[in-house]
């Protein structure tokens, strides 16, 4: 073999072991980006609290569909809501499964506690724990983001407070659970209509997904990004 048929094939093989690196350097960095972050907010307002119980079933489903490295959070909707001492539980799961299960019964531990202890607040920010939910999530780095909402979804907050602004939901799947009928939209449905359409729309015009599941006996898939 001649020097300049050498000099191809050892170019051709350097090439070869270049682009491996670089595509295994690739794999390593956005390694991360292939876990899942959730953050589920629980309406404590007025006689929603009695619906808690139901979302603990969905907050075990969770926690058991959720793997090493995910990230998973569970704070209450109250008066005002874009605040750290709402946050009841937030874990990110470890590598070890022995670690893993162990963080997971003390985050059912710490739902149960709440829910037994549970006082009904007087308003509703559902935007304040919305924003405080995409915070959350972004701080993950997690690729696959999810927002639960076990709400009602009617906003009541307290005079002065300011929530009339866009939240970045870019990348988010955000997903109303258990969304009950009020009094008044019995006498007239179109209120009900309009509350999930109004979040709709906030939700998806600042690049969310947006769904309503209320059948909580079919939460398969609940994970999966729209």
């Amino acid at each position: 073999m001649n020097n300049v048929i050498m000099g191809r094939l050892l170019r051709k093989i350097a090439a070869m072991i270049l682009v491996a690196m670089v595509t295994m350097l690739s794999s390593c960095s956005d390694g991360r980006s292939h876990a899942t972050s959730v953050m589920l907010l629980l309406d404590t307002s007025g006689t929603y609290t009695n619906e808690l119980e139901k979302a603990q079933s969905i907050i075990n489903y969770i926690l058991g569909t959720l793997n090493s490295g995910d990230s998973f959070a569970v704070a209450r909707i109250d008066s005002g809501s874009f605040s750290e001492k709402d946050i009841v539980a937030k874990m990110t799961f470890d590598d070890r499964p022995s670690a893993a299960n162990s963080q997971k019964r003390s985050f059912q531990d710490a739902i149960n506690k709440m829910v037994a202890e549970v006082k009904s607040s007087t308003y509703t920010d559902i935007s304040g724990g919305m924003l405080q939910a995409v915070e959350f999530l972004e701080e993950t780095g997690a690729g696959n983001r999810h927002i639960f909402v076990f709400s009602d979804m009617k906003e009541e907050i307290p005079k002065g407070h300011i929530r009339d602004f866009p939240i970045n939901f870019a990348g988010v799947t955000v997903t109303a659970l258990n969304v009950t009928k009020l009094r008044s939209d019995n006498v007239d449905p179109r209120e009900y209509m309009d509350r999930l359409a109004n979040w709709s729309s906030r939700v998806e015009s600042n690049g969310g997904s947006w769904r309503v599941v209320n059948d909580l006996e079919r939460v398969d898939g609940l994970l999966q990004s729209n």
